[in-house]
């Protein structure tokens, strides 16, 4: 009976997680779109955070209770996710030109937090000026969108919504209480999460680390997929590739920074993330991102490659924990 509740409440996390993901992000981009932020912007910056909240509040919630497995696991494992599951099906059905001075800024910015992370991560933990790093690469990040934002709205922009919709106080209300409620369900979602993943993980004689890079981390990433899978639909290809890249960088630059303060020292890198998953990433990342330099478009073959790397560093990551 105890197993039993272990995995159900484990799953009402991952739900909770899910459904509040959703609202939050739902949420989110109502107001950001209706104040007339280019598409691209809201993919890499509003949906980016919003998506990554889950995230966020799983790892530093384990770093706090000293599961620093679950939390860097969570944080490279759900960026893994987002690059070689979520971009690859984005890729996979939806193939697109970009425009390179939007996307190269970004793309740096991410493969450079990767090799932070990698390159700290050497000796054996995050420390403080790691976690400098990449908080002065976040606001690297976030300059650079506040910038973009500009130019764009400078010079007219791109269309902010594709039906103009009346925006009454019943309307505001409804969406106020979405983002409540989404973010209420996360934060309790993602403590189900840590405390039953931790134990299942236990119990199965499994390291935390294969539960965090895994369930976990995909988990706390479906919102990153359900915004894809909706892009997809509505043929929005730069809400979805934008949001992937946001969502990585606020990740990898946001996520292990308050991590470490959290855990109150330098945060521990395991043997497993430092030369299976830390170099698995920036592989994926570069594959995805490098061509697209030459290129100038995102090709279909990267989304099956993508998608064939992710599945068969899963399946490496379980065979030989």
């Amino acid at each position: 009976m105890e197993t039993f509740l272990m995995y159900f409440l484990f799953a009402v996390g991952l739900v909770l997680i899910i459904k509040g993901g959703d609202f939050f992000v739902d949420a989110a981009v109502w107001f950001a779109e209706v104040s007339g932020i280019p598409h691209f912007i809201v993919g890499a910056t509003i949906v980016g955070f919003a998506t990554s909240l889950p995230e966020i509040i799983v790892s530093v919630i384990a770093a706090s209770q000293g599961d620093v497995e679950m939390a860097t696991g969570n944080a490279v494992g759900s960026v893994t996710a987002n690059t070689g599951l979520i971009l690859g099906i984005s890729l996979l059905f939806m193939p697109m030109a970009i425009r390179l001075k939007e996307y190269f800024p970004k793309i740096m910015i991410l493969l450079g937090s990767v090799a932070v992370v990698w390159i700290f991560g050497m000796s054996g933990s995050i420390s403080l000026i790691a976690s400098l790093v990449l908080v002065a690469l976040f606001a690297v990040f976030v300059w650079e969108n506040v910038k973009g934002a500009k130019r764009n709205l400078a010079s007219g922009g791109e269309e902010a919504v594709e039906e103009k919709e009346v925006v009454t106080k019943a309307l505001v209300a409804k969406k106020i209480a979405l983002f409540v409620f989404g973010c209420a369900g996360i934060i309790v979602g993602s403590e189900l999460l840590v405390n039953y993943g931790s134990a299942i993980a236990a119990s199965l004689g499994v390291p935390t680390r294969i539960i965090s890079i895994s369930a976990v981390a995909i988990g706390t990433s479906l919102p990153e997929l359900v915004t894809t899978v909706s892009a997809i639909s509505k043929k929005q290809a730069s809400l979805s590739v934008g949001n992937i890249l946001g969502s990585n960088i606020i990740d990898i630059t946001f996520i292990l920074p308050p991590c470490m303060l959290a855990y109150g020292k330098n945060l521990p890198v395991s043997a497993g993330t430092l030369y299976v998953d830390l170099p698995v990433l920036f592989g994926l990342s570069v594959m995805c991102f490098v061509p697209t330099f030459f290129t100038k478009k995102f090709s279909r073959w990267q989304g099956v490659a993508l998608l064939l790397g992710y599945v068969a560093y899963i399946a490496y990551t379980f065979i030989y924990h």
